[in-house]
């Protein structure tokens, strides 16, 4: 089942089912005006969407409308929890080797996660809108899922069971404030702005075989300014599976329906495969030969973060936005 949310003007925006090519959507009014709705009654719920999207698929919905991308805000508009995990070690590994710190052993089997801020997604192509070019502009290609109640202390051999969606996310990061932030010992804030999401939520069972262990085994693909950037497989190279970084998250609380866990930046150890942050390519032209080269986003420049299936159809849709400064963003439908 794929799901988005459609602007209607108000916050949380309007549910719709999507149909599995994304060529065409029906509004879900008639089930659950918005996908927090869906999510706090999914198995209730997610029966009667599943019905809609089969009449979607099957052509014979009644109120089926063209699908179009730039009405989507992000599926979930506005979240109780997004947490951002980094469960690609290589990334965080490369990151320390470029200023030659050494990498604690702890990383590899307890994960990092951070709290981000769940109230002002953005949509899969709404500008990204910041004040200053000097800010260290860089987008950060993820997967991340959407979790019913999870009760604390859940183990992650009982986590998988409550990963209810996938999406893609653009966790864009403003590198030159992280390093003063990060020294106060109280993590990211100012550095890390409004994240933004695939246009489509999808189920598990739409990846089939590519969804295995709690890890998304395709590729995902970063273009910059219109040049393959970057696509690592998203299975390979993942040391924390979600259910290990939903089991991170529930140790000491309990996790809400609604709750969104970010992977981290998607990094494979082969750098052939490319990179999916501006971060990563930088730290091995530090490691390879002392300086970076490559800079950070400049306004006007484009980001598409997007994830094809063994047959080449895009599973999510695409993340295709621009880099914009402030009162020069496009408009939005």
């Amino acid at each position: 089942m794929k799901l988005a949310t459609l602007k209607d003007g108000t916050r949380d925006g309007q549910l719709a089912v999507v149909s599995r090519d994304l060529k065409s959507a029906h509004l879900a009014d008639g089930i659950a005006l918005t996908m927090q709705r869906a999510l706090d009654d999914w198995n209730f719920i997610a029966p009667q969407l599943d019905e809609l999207y089969q009449q979607l698929n099957a052509g014979r919905a009644p109120r089926a409308f063209d699908f179009d991308p730039k009405r989507c805000m992000a599926p979930l508009p506005r979240a109780y929890q997004w947490a951002d995990g980094s469960a690609y070690v290589n990334h965080v590994e490369l990151v320390r080797r470029a200023r030659d710190a050494e990498m604690p052993e702890s990383f590899w089997h307890d994960p990092l996660m951070y709290q981000g801020g769940g109230d002002d997604f953005i949509g899969p192509t709404d500008d990204i809108v910041l004040g200053s070019e000097e800010w260290g502009i860089d987008f950060e290609g993820e997967v991340a899922v959407i979790t019913d109640d999870v009760p604390m202390g859940t183990p992650a051999q009982q986590a998988l069971a409550h990963i209810k969606l996938l999406m893609l996310v653009n966790d864009v990061s403003l590198r030159n404030l992280i390093p003063a932030e990060l020294a106060k010992g109280f993590g990211f804030f100012q550095s890390k702005p409004a994240s933004s999401f695939s246009p489509v939520a999808v189920t598990p069972d739409e990846l089939g075989d590519a969804w295995q262990e709690g890890k998304v085994h395709l590729p995902l693909r970063a273009t910059w300014n219109g040049a393959l950037v970057g696509q690592p497989n998203a299975g390979v190279d993942m040391v924390f599976s979600f259910p290990q970084l939903i089991a991170h998250l529930a140790r000491t609380r309990n996790a809400r329906a609604g709750s969104i866990i970010g992977s981290g930046t998607v990094s494979n150890k082969d750098s052939k495969k490319g990179y999916t942050c501006i971060a990563e390519k930088r730290c091995l032209e530090m490691i390879e030969g002392g300086e970076p080269k490559t800079p950070f986003m400049k306004f006007g420049d484009t980001i598409r973060i997007e994830m094809l299936d063994a047959n080449g159809k895009s599973i999510f849709g695409a993340i295709n936005q621009q880099v914009a400064q402030p009162g020069a963003a496009r408009p939005q439908a």
